[in-house]
Protein backbone atom coordinates (compact mmCIF):
# COMPACT_ATOMS: atom_id res chain seq x y z
CA UNK A 1 0.00 0.00 0.00
CA UNK A 2 2.99 2.32 0.01
CA UNK A 3 2.88 5.43 -2.14
CA UNK A 4 6.37 6.76 -2.88
CA UNK A 5 6.70 10.51 -2.61
CA UNK A 6 3.69 11.03 -0.36
CA UNK A 7 4.01 11.95 3.31
CA UNK A 8 1.63 9.54 5.03
CA UNK A 9 1.68 11.63 8.21
CA UNK A 10 0.35 14.77 6.49
CA UNK A 11 -3.28 13.72 5.98
CA UNK A 12 -4.96 16.71 7.57
CA UNK A 13 -8.58 17.17 6.53
CA UNK A 14 -11.00 19.83 7.78
CA UNK A 15 -14.22 18.09 8.77
CA UNK A 16 -17.34 19.53 7.14
CA UNK A 17 -20.59 20.04 9.12
CA UNK A 18 -19.40 17.95 12.06
CA UNK A 19 -21.82 19.41 14.59
CA UNK A 20 -24.75 19.13 12.20
CA UNK A 21 -23.95 15.43 11.72
CA UNK A 22 -23.85 14.90 15.48
CA UNK A 23 -27.19 16.70 15.82
CA UNK A 24 -29.05 14.56 13.29
CA UNK A 25 -27.53 11.23 14.38
CA UNK A 26 -27.75 12.00 18.12
CA UNK A 27 -25.32 9.22 19.15
CA UNK A 28 -26.07 7.23 22.29
CA UNK A 29 -23.78 5.30 24.62
CA UNK A 30 -25.24 1.93 23.60
CA UNK A 31 -25.15 2.67 19.85
CA UNK A 32 -23.01 1.27 17.05
CA UNK A 33 -22.12 3.84 14.41
CA UNK A 34 -20.66 3.56 10.94
CA UNK A 35 -18.56 6.15 9.11
CA UNK A 36 -18.59 5.14 5.45
CA UNK A 37 -15.93 7.68 4.48
CA UNK A 38 -13.44 7.87 7.32
CA UNK A 39 -11.26 10.57 5.75
CA UNK A 40 -9.15 12.00 8.55
CA UNK A 41 -11.55 10.60 11.16
CA UNK A 42 -13.28 13.91 11.86
CA UNK A 43 -16.91 12.80 11.79
CA UNK A 44 -16.04 9.63 13.71
CA UNK A 45 -14.25 11.69 16.37
CA UNK A 46 -17.21 14.07 16.67
CA UNK A 47 -19.65 11.17 17.18
CA UNK A 48 -17.41 9.59 19.83
CA UNK A 49 -16.94 12.90 21.59
CA UNK A 50 -20.71 13.15 21.90
CA UNK A 51 -21.04 9.50 23.01
CA UNK A 52 -17.67 8.21 24.33
CA UNK A 53 -19.06 4.77 25.23
CA UNK A 54 -20.47 4.09 21.75
CA UNK A 55 -18.88 1.67 19.30
CA UNK A 56 -17.76 2.90 15.91
CA UNK A 57 -16.69 1.35 12.61
CA UNK A 58 -15.01 3.54 9.98
CA UNK A 59 -14.05 2.53 6.46
CA UNK A 60 -12.27 4.24 3.59
CA UNK A 61 -10.77 3.08 0.31
CA UNK A 62 -7.89 5.56 0.56
CA UNK A 63 -5.02 3.88 2.46
CA UNK A 64 -3.72 7.26 3.65
CA UNK A 65 -7.12 8.14 5.08
CA UNK A 66 -7.25 4.79 6.89
CA UNK A 67 -3.86 5.46 8.49
CA UNK A 68 -4.92 8.98 9.52
CA UNK A 69 -8.23 7.82 10.99
CA UNK A 70 -6.58 5.00 12.93
CA UNK A 71 -4.09 7.43 14.44
CA UNK A 72 -6.76 9.97 15.36
CA UNK A 73 -9.14 7.43 16.88
CA UNK A 74 -6.55 5.19 18.57
CA UNK A 75 -7.29 6.61 22.03
CA UNK A 76 -10.75 5.05 21.90
CA UNK A 77 -9.20 1.59 21.89
CA UNK A 78 -11.26 -1.50 21.11
CA UNK A 79 -14.48 0.47 20.67
CA UNK A 80 -13.26 1.57 17.23
CA UNK A 81 -12.40 -0.37 14.08
CA UNK A 82 -10.99 1.34 10.98
CA UNK A 83 -10.98 -0.80 7.84
CA UNK A 84 -9.52 -0.32 4.35
CA UNK A 85 -12.50 -1.00 2.08
CA UNK A 86 -14.84 0.56 -0.45
CA UNK A 87 -18.13 1.51 1.11
CA UNK A 88 -19.99 -0.93 -1.11
CA UNK A 89 -18.07 -3.67 0.75
CA UNK A 90 -19.57 -2.56 4.04
CA UNK A 91 -21.89 -5.55 4.50
CA UNK A 92 -18.93 -7.91 4.38
CA UNK A 93 -16.99 -5.64 6.75
CA UNK A 94 -19.87 -5.73 9.24
CA UNK A 95 -20.18 -9.52 8.96
CA UNK A 96 -16.46 -9.88 9.63
CA UNK A 97 -16.87 -7.77 12.76
CA UNK A 98 -19.96 -9.64 13.92
CA UNK A 99 -22.28 -6.64 13.52
CA UNK A 100 -25.76 -7.21 12.09
CA UNK A 101 -27.01 -3.62 11.97
CA UNK A 102 -25.84 -0.18 13.08
CA UNK A 103 -27.58 2.65 14.89
CA UNK A 104 -26.38 5.39 12.58
CA UNK A 105 -24.43 5.98 9.36
CA UNK A 106 -22.55 9.03 8.09
CA UNK A 107 -20.98 9.51 4.66
CA UNK A 108 -19.03 12.57 3.50
CA UNK A 109 -18.94 12.23 -0.28
CA UNK A 110 -16.45 15.03 -0.87
CA UNK A 111 -12.83 14.79 -1.91
CA UNK A 112 -10.59 15.49 1.07
CA UNK A 113 -8.14 18.37 1.17
CA UNK A 114 -5.11 16.02 1.29
CA UNK A 115 -6.34 14.31 -1.87
CA UNK A 116 -6.82 17.63 -3.65
CA UNK A 117 -3.65 19.26 -2.35
CA UNK A 118 -1.24 16.40 -3.03
CA UNK A 119 0.09 16.69 -6.61
CA UNK A 120 0.89 12.97 -6.61
CA UNK A 121 -2.83 12.14 -6.47
CA UNK A 122 -3.51 13.95 -9.74
CA UNK A 123 -6.92 15.29 -8.69
CA UNK A 124 -6.10 18.99 -9.00
CA UNK A 125 -4.85 21.14 -11.85
CA UNK A 126 -3.21 23.66 -9.51
CA UNK A 127 0.09 21.76 -9.44
CA UNK A 128 1.63 19.37 -11.95
CA UNK A 129 1.06 15.73 -11.08
CA UNK A 130 0.42 12.38 -12.74
CA UNK A 131 -3.01 11.76 -14.28
CA UNK A 132 -4.05 9.34 -11.54
CA UNK A 133 -7.17 10.57 -9.67
CA UNK A 134 -7.80 7.23 -7.87
CA UNK A 135 -9.17 7.31 -4.33
CA UNK A 136 -7.69 3.86 -3.74
CA UNK A 137 -4.17 4.07 -5.07
CA UNK A 138 -3.65 0.32 -4.67
CA UNK A 139 -6.00 -0.74 -7.45
CA UNK A 140 -8.01 0.30 -10.48
CA UNK A 141 -7.60 2.34 -13.64
CA UNK A 142 -5.94 5.78 -13.58
CA UNK A 143 -7.35 8.83 -15.35
CA UNK A 144 -4.64 8.55 -18.00
CA UNK A 145 -5.53 4.91 -18.64
CA UNK A 146 -9.21 5.79 -18.86
CA UNK A 147 -8.58 8.59 -21.36
CA UNK A 148 -6.40 6.29 -23.47
CA UNK A 149 -8.93 3.42 -23.38
CA UNK A 150 -12.19 5.12 -24.30
CA UNK A 151 -13.11 6.58 -27.66
CA UNK A 152 -13.43 10.33 -28.20
CA UNK A 153 -17.23 10.06 -28.17
CA UNK A 154 -17.17 8.01 -24.96
CA UNK A 155 -14.86 10.56 -23.36
CA UNK A 156 -17.21 13.37 -24.39
CA UNK A 157 -20.14 11.52 -22.84
CA UNK A 158 -18.23 11.07 -19.57
CA UNK A 159 -17.38 14.78 -19.44
CA UNK A 160 -20.98 15.77 -20.19
CA UNK A 161 -22.66 13.27 -17.87
CA UNK A 162 -20.40 13.60 -14.83
CA UNK A 163 -19.14 17.16 -15.28
CA UNK A 164 -22.21 18.74 -16.84
CA UNK A 165 -19.83 20.41 -19.29
CA UNK A 166 -21.81 21.68 -22.28
CA UNK A 167 -18.70 21.88 -24.47
CA UNK A 168 -17.79 18.27 -23.79
CA UNK A 169 -17.24 17.23 -27.42
CA UNK A 170 -14.78 20.02 -28.04
CA UNK A 171 -12.99 19.23 -24.77
CA UNK A 172 -12.78 15.51 -25.57
CA UNK A 173 -11.37 16.25 -29.02
CA UNK A 174 -8.61 18.50 -27.62
CA UNK A 175 -7.74 15.96 -24.90
CA UNK A 176 -7.45 13.16 -27.46
CA UNK A 177 -5.32 15.38 -29.71
CA UNK A 178 -2.97 16.06 -26.80
CA UNK A 179 -2.81 12.33 -26.05
CA UNK A 180 -1.97 11.45 -29.65
CA UNK A 181 0.72 14.15 -29.73
CA UNK A 182 2.36 12.82 -26.55
CA UNK A 183 1.40 16.02 -24.70
CA UNK A 184 -0.73 14.54 -21.91
CA UNK A 185 1.75 13.51 -19.25
CA UNK A 186 0.43 15.53 -16.29
CA UNK A 187 -2.52 17.34 -14.76
CA UNK A 188 -1.25 20.66 -16.09
CA UNK A 189 -1.09 19.14 -19.59
CA UNK A 190 -4.71 18.08 -19.20
CA UNK A 191 -5.75 21.57 -18.09
CA UNK A 192 -3.88 23.05 -21.05
CA UNK A 193 -5.82 20.83 -23.45
CA UNK A 194 -9.12 21.81 -21.81
CA UNK A 195 -8.29 25.51 -22.04
CA UNK A 196 -7.55 25.09 -25.74
CA UNK A 197 -11.11 23.83 -26.09
CA UNK A 198 -13.03 26.29 -23.92
CA UNK A 199 -10.73 29.26 -23.40
CA UNK A 200 -9.09 30.56 -20.20
CA UNK A 201 -11.98 32.66 -18.88
CA UNK A 202 -13.37 31.74 -15.46
CA UNK A 203 -17.16 31.47 -15.28
CA UNK A 204 -18.80 32.39 -11.96
CA UNK A 205 -15.38 32.09 -10.36
CA UNK A 206 -14.87 28.54 -11.65
CA UNK A 207 -11.71 27.49 -13.47
CA UNK A 208 -12.49 26.28 -17.01
CA UNK A 209 -10.98 22.87 -16.18
CA UNK A 210 -13.03 22.23 -13.03
CA UNK A 211 -15.96 20.40 -14.63
CA UNK A 212 -13.77 18.09 -16.72
CA UNK A 213 -11.51 17.22 -13.78
CA UNK A 214 -14.60 16.45 -11.69
CA UNK A 215 -16.02 14.25 -14.44
CA UNK A 216 -12.83 12.23 -14.84
CA UNK A 217 -12.45 11.76 -11.08
CA UNK A 218 -16.05 10.56 -10.78
CA UNK A 219 -15.54 8.15 -13.69
CA UNK A 220 -12.19 6.80 -12.47
CA UNK A 221 -13.59 6.06 -9.01
CA UNK A 222 -17.06 5.08 -10.25
CA UNK A 223 -18.36 7.38 -7.54
CA UNK A 224 -21.95 7.75 -8.65
CA UNK A 225 -22.32 4.01 -9.26
CA UNK A 226 -20.82 3.27 -5.85
CA UNK A 227 -23.13 5.82 -4.23
CA UNK A 228 -26.17 4.30 -5.92
CA UNK A 229 -25.21 0.85 -4.66
CA UNK A 230 -24.58 2.00 -1.10
CA UNK A 231 -27.90 3.85 -0.99
CA UNK A 232 -29.58 0.54 -1.90
CA UNK A 233 -27.83 -1.40 0.85
CA UNK A 234 -28.02 1.19 3.65
CA UNK A 235 -31.64 0.26 4.54
CA UNK A 236 -30.41 -3.28 5.28
CA UNK A 237 -27.63 -2.22 7.63
CA UNK A 238 -29.36 0.59 9.54
CA UNK A 239 -31.57 -0.67 12.35
CA UNK A 240 -35.16 0.61 12.61
CA UNK A 241 -35.02 4.00 14.29
CA UNK A 242 -31.43 4.51 13.18
CA UNK A 243 -30.29 7.53 11.16
CA UNK A 244 -28.41 7.87 7.87
CA UNK A 245 -26.68 11.18 7.09
CA UNK A 246 -25.07 11.96 3.73
CA UNK A 247 -23.04 15.05 2.83
CA UNK A 248 -22.79 15.70 -0.91
CA UNK A 249 -20.91 18.36 -2.84
CA UNK A 250 -22.53 18.52 -6.24
CA UNK A 251 -25.97 18.13 -7.73
CA UNK A 252 -25.46 14.64 -9.17
CA UNK A 253 -24.71 13.17 -5.73
CA UNK A 254 -27.37 15.20 -3.96
CA UNK A 255 -29.99 14.07 -6.48
CA UNK A 256 -29.26 10.39 -5.77
CA UNK A 257 -29.44 10.88 -2.00
CA UNK A 258 -32.66 12.89 -2.24
CA UNK A 259 -34.28 10.23 -4.43
CA UNK A 260 -33.32 7.43 -2.02
CA UNK A 261 -34.72 9.26 1.02
CA UNK A 262 -38.03 9.89 -0.76
CA UNK A 263 -38.96 6.22 -0.23
CA UNK A 264 -41.56 6.67 2.53
CA UNK A 265 -41.72 2.94 3.22
CA UNK A 266 -38.05 3.00 4.24
CA UNK A 267 -37.14 6.50 5.43
CA UNK A 268 -38.60 9.35 7.45
CA UNK A 269 -36.79 12.44 6.24
CA UNK A 270 -35.20 14.58 8.97
CA UNK A 271 -34.22 17.18 6.37
CA UNK A 272 -36.98 18.09 3.94
CA UNK A 273 -34.44 20.34 2.19
CA UNK A 274 -30.66 19.86 2.42
CA UNK A 275 -28.91 21.68 5.22
CA UNK A 276 -25.97 23.84 4.15
CA UNK A 277 -22.96 25.19 6.03
CA UNK A 278 -23.22 28.29 8.16
CA UNK A 279 -21.50 31.57 7.37
CA UNK A 280 -18.69 30.99 9.86
CA UNK A 281 -17.78 27.55 8.51
CA UNK A 282 -17.97 28.84 4.94
CA UNK A 283 -15.50 31.61 5.80
CA UNK A 284 -13.12 29.32 7.69
CA UNK A 285 -13.27 26.52 5.09
CA UNK A 286 -14.20 27.83 1.62
CA UNK A 287 -14.21 24.27 0.24
CA UNK A 288 -17.27 23.54 2.39
CA UNK A 289 -19.44 26.10 0.58
CA UNK A 290 -21.15 23.55 -1.70
CA UNK A 291 -21.77 20.93 1.01
CA UNK A 292 -25.34 19.70 1.46
CA UNK A 293 -26.46 17.45 4.31
CA UNK A 294 -29.49 15.19 4.00
CA UNK A 295 -30.57 12.89 6.82
CA UNK A 296 -33.34 10.35 7.33
CA UNK A 297 -34.49 7.94 10.02
CA UNK A 298 -35.05 4.26 9.20
CA UNK A 299 -38.71 3.36 9.71
CA UNK A 300 -39.78 -0.07 10.99
CA UNK A 301 -40.71 -2.09 7.92
CA UNK A 302 -43.97 -3.29 9.48
CA UNK A 303 -45.25 0.27 9.95
CA UNK A 304 -46.45 2.80 7.44
CA UNK A 305 -44.96 6.25 7.10
CA UNK A 306 -47.90 7.83 8.90
CA UNK A 307 -47.38 5.57 11.93
CA UNK A 308 -43.73 6.59 12.37
CA UNK A 309 -43.63 8.66 15.59
CA UNK A 310 -40.38 10.54 14.90
CA UNK A 311 -40.61 14.31 14.49
CA UNK A 312 -38.35 16.49 12.43
CA UNK A 313 -35.20 17.56 14.28
CA UNK A 314 -35.26 21.14 15.54
CA UNK A 315 -33.38 23.67 13.46
CA UNK A 316 -33.27 21.58 10.28
CA UNK A 317 -35.76 22.32 7.56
Amino acid sequence: MSMPGIDRSAFEHVTVMAQEVVQVIAPAADGVYLDLTAGGGGHSAALLEAAPEARLIAIDRDPLAVDAARARLARHGEKVRVVHAAFTDVEQVLRDLGVAQVTGVVADLGVSSPQLDSPERGMSFRQAGPLDMRMDTTRGETAYELIARVSQDELANIIYQFGEERRSRRVARCIKQALDAGELASTTDLRRAIVRAVGPRRIAGMDPATRTFQALRLAVNQELGELGKVLELVPRIVAPGGVAAFISFHSLEDRLVKRAFLDRDVWFRLTKKPQTVGDREREENPRSRSAKLRAARRVPSALSFEAEPVEEIDGIS
